[in-house]
C-alpha cells in the first residue's frame, strides 16, 4: 500500500520535476534573445542614456560641464534652431500629406487586375527607394539648377518667361526639397498600400457592387477604413522620417539660401562639425526631435481614432 508518506514524497518530486522543467525553458528561451538584448541595450539604450546626459552639459568639444537645462532653455531662444524647427514642420505639412495621398492613388490603380505590366510600374515607382541618396540628391541639383531641365521643359512649353531660380530663392528651393523626397518616398509607401489591398476579401467589393455603390463610394467608405491602419502606420513613419531629414538638404541646398531650407539635423549637424563643436547643446537639439516626434505620433494617433493607443 502506498502511505502518505510516499505520496507527499512523490507530489514533492513532480513539483521540483515541473520547477526543473519551467527553469529549463526559461533558460533556454533567455539564451535565444540574450545577445539580441544585450546588443539593443547597449547600441541602443546606452546611447540614448548618454546622449541625454550630455544634453545637459555645455562646453566646446569635449570640454564639457553640466549646466543642467540651460540648454533646454537656450532652444526657446535660438533663432536658428526655431527656423529650422519652421522649415523642418513646412516640409512635414505639404509633403507627408501628398505623398500619402499619391501612394494610396498608385496603390490602387496598381491593384486593379484588369491593368496590363503592373509589375513594371510597380518596379518602376518603387525603384527610387533603393538609390543612392546622395547620388539621386545630386541629380536634382542639376535637374532644378538655373539652366538645368526643369527650367529648359517649362520654357520650351512657354510654361514660364524666364528660368525659375529654384536652389537661390527662399520659396522655390523649398518646392525643389519637397519634390525631391516626395520623389524618392512615394513608392517606400505605395508597397504597404499594395500588401494591405491584395489582402482585402473582394467579396467585400463584390457585395458594394451589387448593392449598387459607385467606385468613388467604394474607395471612401470600403478601401479607406480597411487601410486605416496601414495610413497610420505610413504616417507615422513618414513623419519620423521627415523630422530627420538631412541628406536632400544638405546636398541639394546645403540649408540655403541663407537658413530658408535648413532642417533640425543638419543644424545637429552644423553644430557638431561645422561651427565650433558644441556636443553638449547638439545632443540637446537632437532630443528636440525625438520630443516633436512623440508629439506628433501622438496627435496622429488621436486624429486616427486608434484606440489602442
Amino acid at each position: 500500500m502506498i502511505t502518505a508518506k510516499t505520496k507527499q514524497q512523490q507530489n514533492f518530486q513532480t513539483v521540483n520535476s515541473n520547477r526543473s522543467f519551467r527553469i529549463k525553458n526559461t533558460a533556454i528561451g533567455w539564451s535565444f534573445i540574450a545577445i539580441a538584448t544585450v546588443m539593443i541595450c547597449l547600441f541602443y539604450f546606452y546611447p540614448m542614456v548618454q546622449a541625454f546626459i550630455m544634453s545637459l552639459q555645455s562646453g566646446t568639444g569635449t570640454n564639457l560641464t553640466f549646466v543642467g537645462f540651460e540648454n533646454y532653455a537656450r532652444l526657446l531662444k535660438d533663432p536658428t534652431f526655431l527656423t529650422t524647427v519652421k522649415n523642418t514642420v513646412v516640409y512635414l505639412i505639404i509633403q507627408v500629406p501628398v505623398m500619402i495621398l499619391l501612394a494610396l492613388f498608385i496603390s490602387v490603380l496598381l491593384n486593379d487586375k484588369t491593368m496590363k505590366l503592373k509589375g513594371v510600374f510597380r518596379t518602376a515607382i518603387f525603384l527610387p527607394c533603393v538609390t543612392s541618396l546622395v547620388a539621386y540628391s545630386v541629380i536634382f541639383k542639376y535637374l532644378f539648377g538655373q539652366e538645368g531641365l526643369i527650367n529648359i521643359f517649362l520654357m520650351k512649353f512657354s510654361i514660364i518667361s524666364e528660368p525659375i531660380h529654384w536652389l537661390t530663392d527662399p520659396f522655390w528651393a523649398k518646392i525643389a526639397i519637397i519634390v525631391a523626397i516626395t520623389w524618392r518616398w512615394t513608392g517606400y509607401n505605395m508597397i504597404f498600400y499594395l500588401s494591405a489591398l491584395q489582402n482585402i476579401d473582394q467579396s467585400i467589393y463584390e457585395a458594394a457592387k451589387i448593392d449598387g455603390a459607385s467606385s468613388f463610394q467604394t474607395f471612401f467608405k470600403i478601401t479607406i477604413p480597411m487601410l486605416k491602419p496601414i495610413i497610420l502606420f505610413t504616417s507615422i513613419t513618414s513623419t519620423i522620417g521627415t523630422l530627420q531629414l538631412f541628406d536632400e538638404v544638405m546636398n541639394i541646398t546645403q540649408g540655403g539660401p541663407g537658413n530658408a531650407t535648413m532642417t533640425i539635423s543638419q543644424y545637429i549637424y552644423n553644430l557638431s562639425f561645422k561651427y565650433t563643436p558644441d556636443f553638449g547643446y547638439a545632443a540637446t537639439v537632437s532630443y528636440a526631435i525625438v520630443i516633436m516626434i512623440v508629439i506628433f505620433s501622438i496627435i496622429q494617433f488621436k486624429v486616427a481614432g486608434d484606440k489602442n493607443d
